[in-house]
């Protein structure tokens, strides 16, 4: 077994895993991993060849042979033991995601433990993978389901939350009979390697789970691989369009999560200090860097009264290095990132939105090199607005106002995403209304980020998802298994043949 890919004592450089090795790559380019708070060196992610991902897919493709065979609760048991590794190691996984990501430690555990809960779920694969039967549907003849496995399936996974995603897909996927190549993002790929060597550890089989580093070049050899049936993802609009039109022009499966622009409405009657505090949460967690943030707050009648305590609540906020307790959020992934929000922030005040508190020179002692933007809030904005219409994916509130619920609603249907949103309320009538009429694939009823436990799915819609079947929960085991119908007839001296049925009636 090999070392920790994360702490290997040869080198910087980590290795891929293929047919059940820690191979070092034999590619000519490799891809620094930086910590975004000091700009270090972390390690070095290979450029996978084509010749190594053939050998990987390859290596999936033979052992679904074998492992679509072995008994599901020998499996579950499999699972059950993967799920007590990643509690034993939790802390550890959180370190080293904390380090990579930029995250702080608390808020990298939280990443770690949101996927050990979907492994969870794969524990109770045997029940999730029963079919369904039927017995005399004609005179002497059964009807019954099969709930099978697809074959070699795999998942493109982003920087944002380096082990809950990628722990979104393989689990369930393999636990359902599947083999997996993970192609996990290239900007932290020492959390993925890690949740692979404990999965190894747990005892299954060395070539049921692949992973392979790298960037298109490596997507699209999955996306066009004829041995790949199912294609998971995701990552932001223009990309999500690319992975699904190819996946899908393949003739793949394909789910594919893109962005977000989530809306929280205010009402007046909310507790304030509660929604406030909920409010600044989603918005600046994370440093904005989630898809389920609520970058957007709707506020209703009285409650654009509260402009000024939101602003007092995010100037309470600072972010910090990882392992700083004190700190709010981390830096930005990269430094391409930071300056990207910073130019949208630039286009807010040139179009007319109001600056309540602007993070643009934000500075952390003893990190000057660190990718920081501080908790920026907007007031008065308004759909058109770059600041609306494009997701920031950082630390920026924008805030708009509206009249009446119904007003409230009408702005949010018309916006093209449809990830997430919440309400904050004391009526139950106000809740019902928003509930029923928002168009909105997950809705929070002062719950700031809906993002659902993994017994149901993940249900974003509209622009924010391209796809029939969402992640985790039910509709992840029907997006990695097919069906099977057997319909079957025994014959005895109580039914001799009459001659041949020459129509479509069961007789």
């Amino acid at each position: 077994m090999a070392t920790n890919p994360a702490t290997r004592p040869e080198g910087k450089r980590i290795p891929h895993l293929i047919a059940g090795e820690w191979r070092q790559s034999s590619c000519d380019s490799w891809i620094d991993v930086t910590d975004p708070a000091t700009q270090d060196v972390l390690c070095q992610a290979p450029n996978t060849t084509p010749d190594e991902m053939e050998q990987a897919i390859a290596s999936a493709k033979a052992a679904f042979k074998t492992w679509k065979d072995v008994p599901t609760p020998e499996r579950a048991r499999m699972m059950l033991r993967y799920q007590a590794l990643l509690k034993e190691h939790h802390d550890e996984l959180g370190e080293i995601l904390a380090k990579e990501t930029g995250k702080t430690f608390a808020d990298a555990k939280g990443d770690v433990w949101r996927g050990i809960e979907v492994v969870e779920q794969a524990c109770n694969i045997s029940t999730s993978m029963m079919g369904e039967a039927a017995e005399q549907i004609a005179n002497g003849i059964d009807t019954r389901t099969i709930t099978e496995p697809l074959g070699v399936c795999t998942a493109i996974t982003p920087f944002n939350f380096p082990a809950m995603i990628p722990l979104w897909f393989f689990p369930l996927a393999i636990a359902c009979g599947n083999t997996f190549v993970l192609k996990p993002s290239e900007q932290d790929p020492m959390t993925p390697n890690r949740l692979a060597e404990l999965f190894l550890e747990a005892g299954f089989p060395p070539d049921v789970l692949q992973v392979v580093h790298g960037g298109k070049e490596q997507v699209d050899v999955l996306l066009a691989h004829e041995d790949v049936k199912a294609v998971s993802f995701v990552g932001s609009v223009p990309v999500a369009h690319y992975i699904y039109r190819t996946a899908t022009q393949n003739l793949k499966r394909c789910q594919a999560f893109a962005g977000a622009k989530n809306h929280m409405v205010v009402m007046p009657d909310a507790p304030k200090q509660q929604t406030i505090d909920n409010l600044v949460g989603s918005a600046v967690g994370a440093a904005g860097q989630r898809c389920m943030a609520n970058s957007v707050a709707v506020l209703v009648g009285e409650a654009r009264e509260w402009i000024p305590d939101i602003k007092a609540a995010m100037e309470g906020v600072k972010p910090g290095r990882w392992d700083d307790e004190n700190a709010g959020y981390g830096a930005q992934i990269n430094k391409a990132a930071a300056q990207r929000i910073k130019d949208l922030i630039g286009k807010g005040v040139d179009e007319g939105a109001t600056l309540e508190l602007d993070g643009r020179d934000c500075t952390v002692e003893g990190y000057p090199d660190g990718n920081w933007v501080g908790p920026t809030l907007f007031s008065g904005v308004k759909p058109g607005q770059t600041v609306y219409d494009q997701e920031i994916f950082g630390p920026v509130l924008s805030l708009v106002d509206a009249g009446s619920l119904e007003e409230a609603i009408a702005i949010i249907n018309s916006n093209p995403y449809g990830n997430g949103t919440s309400i904050f309320t004391s009526s139950g009538a106000a809740a019902r209304k928003y509930s029923h009429e928002i168009e909105v694939g997950q809705v929070g009823v002062n719950i700031p980020i809906p993002v659902p436990v993994p017994f149901f799915s993940f249900t974003g819609g509209k622009a924010s998802f391209y796809g029939d079947l969402h992640a985790y929960g039910k509709q992840a085991i029907k997006f990695f298994t097919e069906t099977k119908t057997v319909i079957s007839r025994w014959f005895d001296d109580d039914h001799l043949p009459t001659g041949p049925n020459l129509t479509i009636n069961m007789k």
